[in-house]
Parts: C-alpha cells; sequence; structure tokens
C-alpha cells in the first residue's frame, strides 16, 4: 500500500481504523520550528470523531503520542513519529463485510487487490481515520507556514442534494474577518445562517438512514509568487495528490475550475496590473497558480466529498463466497456527512504541499540557531 507523499518531505502515514494504534512518520522538517502542542491539539479536535451530533457516536481522543523529532517545543529535524491510539472501537460491526461488501466502499476492490487479507474492522487502511495521523502532520505543516505569514483556511462551500452553499472566501486578499467568523464557529461555516442550514440537513439524512456530501473551499493565503514547478511537480499536481488521498474525495479544482470550460478566454484570463510596483492579477480565475506556479494571489482550490457510503439504509449487493446476490444493512457507528470532519483535512493537505515545494525551492526560511 502506497501510503507516502512528499519530495522533500516524507510523510509516512500506518495503521488500521480499528488497529491499536495509528500514526505518521514525518522526515526532512528543518529543525527549530516551534510546535504548539495546545494549538495542535486544536486542530486534531476540529476532525476528531464524537465531538458533534451530525457526526459519528465513536468517541476518540486524538491525542498524540510523540515518538520522537520534537524535544522542547520544536522540531530537532530528526523524523517526527507519532502515534494516536484507537481506544472506542467495535470490530464486530464489520465481521460480515469480507463476504458482503458495502455498495461505495473498497470492501470488494480490497478483497480483490489483496486476495482477501485486508483489514475489513472499521474499513481497516482504507478509512477515514487515517486522516487523524494526516492532520498531525498537516498540522506541524501549518505552524510551520505560519512563521512565514501564510494562512490556510477551507470551509464548506456547499453542501447536500439542495447545494446549501456558504459566503465564498475571498479569492484576491486575506479577510481577517472571515477568517476570525471561521475560527470562532463551531461548525466550519462562514456564514452562521448557512451552517445552521446544513447541520439540518446533515441531521435529516441521518434521520432517514442515508448520507450527504458536499464541496470545501481552501485558500492559502501569503503563498509568495515563484514557488513550485511546471509539468508533473507543479502546485496544483502536489495539492490534488495529497487531497486524493483522502477517502471520499472524488474532484479537486482550483480557481473557477470546470467552470472555466464555459468561458471565453477575455473573461477567464486574469489581466495584470502594477500595484505598489509589482506586477498583480486583478482576478483570479487561475487559482493563484498559472503554469504550476505560484502567482503571488491566494491559492484557491476546491475538493468534492461524496457522500457517506456507510448507510443505515437496505442495500443490493453481492455475496461474493456464494456466488450469489445479497441484501445489506449495514451497521456500526458513521457520519451520516463527513465534509465537516474533512475540513481540517483539507487545510492539513494544502499545508503539506504547500511546505514541500517552499523546501524544494529554498523559500522556508531557515530557524535562527538555539542559544
Amino acid at each position: 500500500m502506497a501510503s507516502v507523499f512528499g519530495t522533500v518531505i516524507h510523510l509516512s502515514i500506518f495503521g488500521q481504523s480499528h488497529s491499536p494504534a495509528i500514526g505518521c512518520s514525518l522526515d526532512g522538517i528543518p529543525a527549530g520550528i516551534p510546535v504548539d502542542a495546545a494549538a495542535l491539539q486544536r486542530f486534531l479536535d476540529r476532525r476528531a470523531p464524537g465531538r458533534d451530533d451530525t457526526a459519528t457516536r465513536r468517541r476518540e481522543a486524538d491525542a498524540p503520542e510523540w515518538l520522537s523529532g520534537i524535544v522542547d517545543g520544536h522540531t530537532t529535524g530528526a523524523p517526527i513519529a507519532a502515534i494516536i491510539r484507537n481506544t472506542d472501537t467495535r470490530s464486530q460491526d464489520y465481521d460480515g463485510l469480507r463476504r458482503v461488501p458495502r455498495p461505495g466502499h473498497a470492501d470488494f476492490t480490497a478483497r480483490v487487490k489483496y486476495g482477501n487479507w485486508h483489514d475489513v474492522a472499521g474499513g481497516g487502511h482504507f478509512s477515514g481515520r487515517l486522516t487523524a495521523p494526516l492532520c498531525i502532520a498537516g498540522g506541524i505543516a501549518l505552524q510551520a507556514l505560519a512563521t512565514m505569514g501564510i494562512d490556510i483556511a477551507a470551509h464548506i462551500q456547499s453542501l447536500g442534494p439542495e447545494g446549501i452553499a456558504d459566503e465564498p472566501l475571498d479569492e484576491l486578499e486575506r479577510d481577517e474577518a472571515q477568517l476570525a467568523a471561521l475560527r470562532a464557529h463551531n461548525f466550519p461555516c462562514i456564514s452562521t445562517d448557512a451552517a445552521g442550514r446544513m447541520r439540518a440537513a446533515i441531521l435529516a439524512a441521518r434521520d432517514d438512514l442515508d448520507s450527504i456530501g458536499g464541496v470545501i473551499e481552501c485558500a492559502a493565503y501569503g503563498v509568495p509568487a515563484g514557488v513550485g514547478d511546471p509539468m508533473f511537480d507543479g502546485l496544483e499536481n502536489r495539492i490534488a495528490r495529497i487531497a486524493f488521498g483522502i477517502p471520499a474525495v472524488k474532484g479537486v479544482d482550483f480557481g473557477s475550475g470546470f467552470a472555466a470550460a464555459y468561458l471565453t478566454g477575455s473573461e477567464n484570463n486574469d489581466p495584470f496590473r502594477m500595484v505598489d510596483g509589482q506586477p498583480r492579477p486583478e482576478t483570479n480565475n487561475a487559482g493563484g497558480i498559472l503554469g504550476g506556479i505560484s502567482t503571488g494571489m491566494p491559492i484557491v482550490w476546491q475538493m468534492a466529498v461524496k457522500p457517506t457510503a456507510s448507510i443505515g439504509r437496505a442495500q443490493r449487493s453481492v455475496d461474493l463466497d456464494a456466488g450469489a446476490d445479497a441484501e445489506l444493512t449495514v451497521r456500526g457507528r458513521h457520519d451520516p456527512c463527513i465534509v465537516p470532519r474533512a475540513v481540517p483535512v483539507a487545510e492539513a493537505a494544502c499545508a503539506l504541499a504547500l511546505l514541500d515545494a517552499l523546501l524544494e525551492d529554498g523559500r522556508f526560511p531557515t530557524p535562527a540557531p538555539r542559544n
């Protein structure tokens, strides 16, 4: 299983949803970067299960245990390793899924790929549970980028079949009021009205034994121009690669994205003007990236998250051992919508991709030596 990301930094994620622990190792992070453990825990809590009535009732502390790489609140330059204990598991809920796979989940493809040796409990290594160690690494990357004045924020852009929409993030400049609103709200929306309507839609789907998906918008503010590469190492490539490692992500686009296909060149191009002696695009349909390289504008991208595959309704499936049609009713504790908990995961993915590119380009400042 290829669970490694990065060119200069190397992130490896290990564990299964119901294994004794899950964790990560993160190599290539420079020494001397301050790591605020309390702030990191608050970031992890945004993704953790059991914090809200719209999420799974599985309850995990998601408190990282540091094995190496951080001493006295700073990175040491050695590989960072951390684990999170799994404490609230009910593996018996998954006993039948090796034989009768869930529609929309990886039960069937994993059985074919791994000869039925895979771990089915909680979805095994295919579970969204593995985004917890991704957020450990991404939380460290977010704090590293903050030392450069780079802020990353994400929210639910739209949710469910009705397309309940939040106020869009400012695509031209950092809006402190928007960022403050996101930090203040328990639900990842700028608008309190949108948050209330989205919560109601999630609870309605839960009561209907169904699930809904949505679109997450993420923006990185303060990224300097000139970061990235053309072709296969562009910023879009790096962000998309790690974003598609998040379970349930089915689409990623940048700036105007697929809407650009319905515009003319004169509508989609971002005209340049001189601002304070520097060239600056007037609009940001490019999402802050041209030719795989940052323009100096906010990097704005979106990811589409499908509805949760595990739902309480009876569904048509097959009995793989008997070679016959079957009906499946999924047991266990599952999110009726994973979009709210995926918002910090989008921020983590973006931070890791940008930090990797900045380090490769030699744009990340070397921390001062310790006195």
